[in-house]
Parts: C-alpha cells; structure tokens; sequence
C-alpha cells in the first residue's frame, strides 16, 4: 500500500515538472491559492458551507470510478483496499474539513467527514441492464453521460431548491441554481478521444461554436425550472436571478474553449487556475475566455480542416 501512495506522489511531482513547477513549490502555490479562495468564498457567498461541501464530494466521488475500483480491488486483497480507499477520500476531505472548523461550522464539517467515509466503504455498483433515459438527443454526448454520471447529485440540486422554498430562503435557492451549473462544468473536465473530433468536417470555429450552442441549449433545458421558480417566488429578485444564471453560462463558454485550449489533453494547473478565478470573480472570464478561444483553434487545426 506504501508503494500505491508512492506511485501516486510521483505521478503528481512529474505534472508538476512537465508544467515547470517544482513540486513543492506547486503544493504550496495550490495551499496558498486554496486558503485564499476559501476566505473569499465565505466572506462573499452566505451559503458557502454547502459550496464548500459540494467541491470536496466531487472531488471524493471522483475518486469512486468503477474502473478505477475495479483495478484497486485486483491490486489489494479487500481490508487494504477499504483501508486505502479510506485513507484516499480521508486525506482529499480533510483540507475542506478543517476550513470549515477554522469557520467552526462544526456540524457541517463532521457530516462531510462521515460522508467520505461512506464513499470509501460502499459499493454502488448494480448489475441491472438498465439504461437511464435522458432528455437529449445523440449530439451532445457529454450532455447524456453527465446527465447519467451525475442524475443523483441533479436530484440534489431540486430537492435543495425545494427545501430553500419551503424555508422561504432565497440564498439557497440560487445555491442550487449555481449547483446545476456546476454539475455542468463537470460534463467537460475530460477530453474525448480524437475520432470524436475528426468525425466534425467543420473548421475549428465552427467546432468550437456547436460545443457552445448546444451547451447552452441543454444547459438553460437543466437551469430554466430553478429560474423560474425563483422568479416566480421572488419576482423582486429577478437581477440576481438572472445575473446568477449569466455567470453560469459565461462558465460554461469558458470551460469549452479551456477543454479545448488543453486538447487533446486534460485541462491541467493553468487551466484549473483560471476555472477557480472565474469563480470567485467572474468578470475575469470576459478576458480568459478570448484567450482559451485562439489556443483552442491552434489545438483543433491537427484534427479539423
């Protein structure tokens, strides 16, 4: 198990190396970055907790992959893995978990803590021959696997959005609105393979335009019900609303042409930074939104006419 960690720690300093970042140097930078993005969140937002709280989940579910499971488990024999899997989603949770005590969101902080455990102890695998029905069509392939990848954490976002209405708090409705948007961008963290761009016979403009049309199409399908029904319960809020709902579609512009800024590989350190100071300030993504649209042309001319 030592050496699983190992490989690990390795794997991270040679990212760090390709970027030309030494490794300690790339920890303290992401410590410093993290730190700072946190007081501001919670300085700025009321119900950054539950932001909080949502980032560190993503992050711990991510490390659930069935495939990635599947290898552990023929790697381990079944008291190291769980024992591994604890140690992975305890140490990627504890960061968040002691902000939120710094923040002595005491409750909060032990929820999330209990929860990661749980991810690293159950199966949520299931053998039935099921496909889950989506409500898009066969273009937007990132649509109908994140739809699929992430239709508990969707049900989430409405069950918050019904709580928020029944409690008659407003700051938590728009958090659920943000939260779809956020499910969103994860759609696009993964490049897909090649074929998937060379099967376009379009330039790289045209390309990238459909990426976004269609984001945009399917996204505001996701988001619209949370905006109207905040817009129906809180008419006088319509500029927050709306702003709200803007942002998430500036994010998501921004996400496309990032993914595709860093094609054909995964969005990597820049990339991240970037994503992370758009939220926190999203004015910024009217000016890295330009500069990921000229890089991801010159990466797409390879694979498109």
């Amino acid at each position: 198990m030592k050496s699983y960690f190992a490989i690990q720690i390795k794997i991270t300093a040679r990212k760090f190396l390709d970027l030309g970042v030494h490794p300690i140097l790339g920890v303290l930078l992401i410590l410093v970055g993290f730190i700072a993005f946190s007081e501001y969140l919670f300085r700025q937002i009321s119900f950054a907790g539950y932001l909080f709280a949502f980032v560190s989940l993503t992050f711990t579910s991510s490390l659930s992959a069935q495939k990635r499971n599947d290898f552990l488990q023929l790697c381990f024999p079944e008291k190291r893995y769980k024992l591994l899997r604890t140690i992975e989603n305890f140490l990627t949770t504890m960061p968040f978990v002691i902000f939120l005590i710094y923040k002595q969101n005491f409750l909060l902080a032990f929820i999330l803590l209990f929860i990661s455990v749980i991810f690293a102890w159950s199966n949520f695998r299931t053998n039935l021959n099921f496909t889950l029905p989506t409500p898009f069509h066969r273009k937007p392939f990132e649509f109908i696997v994140g739809f699929r990848r992430t239709i508990l954490l969707l049900i989430g976002a409405i069950f918050i959005e019904f709580i928020a209405l029944s409690v008659n708090n407003f700051n938590l409705g728009i958090f659920a609105l943000a939260l779809v948007f956020l499910i969103v961008l994860t759609f696009y963290t993964q490049p897909e393979n090649e074929i998937f761009v060379w099967n376009f016979v379009v330039s790289p403009t045209q390309f990238l335009l459909s990426k976004i049309k269609i984001a945009l199409i399917f996204s505001s399908l996701l988001s619209l019900p949370f905006v109207a029904t905040l817009i129906t319960f809180y008419p006088e809020k319509y500029p927050i609303i709306l702003a709200t709902w803007l942002i998430g579609f500036m994010l998501i512009i921004t996400i496309i042409l990032a993914k595709y800024a860093a094609y054909p590989s995964e969005m990597n350190l820049p990339e991240g930074i970037v994503i992370a100071l758009g939220l926190s300030f999203p004015p910024l993504l009217l000016i890295f939104a330009p500069y990921f649209y000229f890089k991801a042309i010159q990466k797409l001319k390879p694979y498109l006419p």
